[in-house]
């Protein structure tokens, strides 16, 4: 008597270690036992869940029909039934594989006996397999949405964070990959690299993508870039939850990082382009602003070559005006518009920083002293609880008494650390900081001419809120306290000999 052996597990982890050795071992000893011949064997890493795509368990029946006559099979031997089957699909096709080809099944385990009432058991405890299985299905689903709904991503953490055995807080930052995320999203939201330059760039900086392969590929890139989780969105069955791990990423360098992607902003790392590349948008369609080289034959020969700058929309509303501008104009409204934070005169500078000086230093001083009486204060109210405890030890005071007293003493104490918190930093290096800040602003102009593409892009992202062109007008946002500065002292309602 010939026969076929199947063994099945339901994942690849399983197949590596023992447990299809020890199908195998049992199987073939009962073959031995009974003097049958063993056929073939077939071994699989597969689910044999209902609406599992058994590629492997269709290819055995196909063969056992096909050779059941010629080879003289009578059995499919396995370890037990549900390493056969686990639902009522395939116990059916078993059942017409044995009425058609005469191929009956055999356990080592869980044998049944023959006729109707081997039958029926064998439909019974497939019935019960299916059960089992779709309900484990729903248990495991019904447990991964509420993990999601706790703000908790179910499956692998994506790439930057890691897995770890806390309850708490099982998903955490990476402590190398984290730093890669963040280094990646800074340099792609700066609009001037490709997907294929930035790979050259993490390479050289030695971050690495997984062991097996170091350099970051374009689907990799693509993935990790447009993946929401990294602000904080959890998408499952349509539905968008909050996530409760620690964000690496903000919303504002992430959407930087999706309008270059979806061709919102112009990439360019042409040098001869230097203001293009997202620096500024227009003011219609908030479209990128990009550069172009236009050269011109003279009539005496030779070449001249304008650089302009325009609306990178290919497909502009009707309405829309044309948005195009000489590098030469835009430079010099940019200086103009950096001139603003210039004082109208070296006296007035002077007097302003005088009094800047002085502010700050009075500032200081006041915060050091509610730093100082803060802090006396914490240790009086210390001192006030040490001694209700030795009080209510000793029994002095009662029980509800110690309690009362205790509460308001922690409360005093909790506003008292909250005030610290907020009075912050009382170093001078404070002071010092915003000296230099306003001796920077009055040389803003100069310092823009004299710098390269990469310092001028700096000094716009650190003066500017948002960037835009129009037609005719240039529009700088400023950050606070350049915006300030820009507006000027309001000397007609001041008193001239104050200064």
């Amino acid at each position: 008597m010939n026969v076929v052996i199947w063994a099945r597990v339901s994942s690849r982890e399983q197949r590596e270690g023992y447990s299809i050795d020890a199908q195998l071992r049992v199987t073939r000893d009962r073959a031995r036992s009974l003097g049958w011949q063993i056929a073939r064997e077939f071994v699989v890493a597969e689910s044999a869940k209902r609406g599992a795509e058994r590629t492997v368990f269709n290819e055995m029946l196909a063969w056992v029909r096909a050779n059941a006559k010629r080879e003289k099979i009578m059995a499919i031997l396995s370890h037990k039934r549900d390493r056969v089957c686990r639902n009522m699909r395939d116990a059916v096709r078993l059942q017409e594989l044995e009425d058609t080809c005469g191929v009956q099944l055999a356990f080592v385990d869980n044998q049944f006996g023959p006729g109707a009432a081997g039958a029926l058991s064998f439909n019974v405890m497939a019935a019960v397999a299916q059960y089992y299985s779709d309900n484990l299905r729903s248990e495991v689903l019904k447990g991964m949405d509420e993990k999601v709904r706790q703000g908790w991503p179910t499956g692998l953490a994506c790439y930057g964070y890691i897995n770890v055995d806390d309850r708490d807080e099982p998903v955490q930052p990476h402590p190398e990959k984290s730093q890669t995320l963040v280094r990646m999203f800074s340099l792609y939201a700066t609009g001037g690299y490709t997907f294929e330059s930035l790979a050259d760039v993490l390479e050289r900086e030695g971050h690495v993508f997984r062991p097996s392969q170091p350099r970051f590929h374009r689907t990799a890139l693509s993935y990790i870039l447009g993946n929401r989780f990294y602000i904080g969105e959890l998408h499952r069955n349509g539905q968008v939850f909050e996530g409760r791990y620690k964000r690496l990423i903000d919303r504002a360098t992430f959407d930087a990082c999706q309008d270059i992607m979806n061709g919102r902003n112009r990439r360019t790392g042409a040098p001869e382009h230097p203001l293009a590349g997202g620096l500024f948008r227009c003011a219609y369609c908030r479209q990128s602003i990009t550069g172009e080289r236009i050269r011109r034959s003279l009539k005496g020969g030779g070449v001249r070559e304008h650089i302009y700058y325009r609306c990178a929309n290919n497909h502009p509303r009707p309405d829309h005006p044309t948005v195009r501008w000489k590098s030469d104009d835009l430079e010099q409204a940019i200086v103009d518009d950096l001139a603003k934070v210039h004082m109208a005169s070296p006296e007035v500078a002077s007097w302003f920083r005088t009094e800047l000086c002085a502010a700050v230093n009075d500032l200081t001083a006041c915060r050091r002293r509610q730093v100082r009486s803060l802090a006396e204060r914490k240790t009086e109210l210390a001192t006030m609880q040490d001694r209700l405890l030795n009080a209510y030890l000793v029994g002095t005071i009662e029980e509800a008494v110690y309690k009362a007293k205790s509460n308001e003493l922690k409360a005093e104490a909790a506003k008292t650390d909250e005030a610290l918190a907020q009075l912050g930093d009382t170093a001078p290096a404070r002071g010092e900081t915003a000296l230099a800040l306003f001796d920077w602003t009055q040389r803003a102009a100069g310092a823009w001419r004299g710098s390269n593409s990469a310092i001028r892009r700096e000094i716009l992202d650190c003066v500017c809120l948002n960037r835009t062109l129009g037609d005719v007008s240039l529009c700088l946002a400023k950050r606070k306290p350049f915006d300030v500065f820009a507006e000027g002292l309001d000397l007609e309602n001041s008193r001239g000999d104050w200064i």
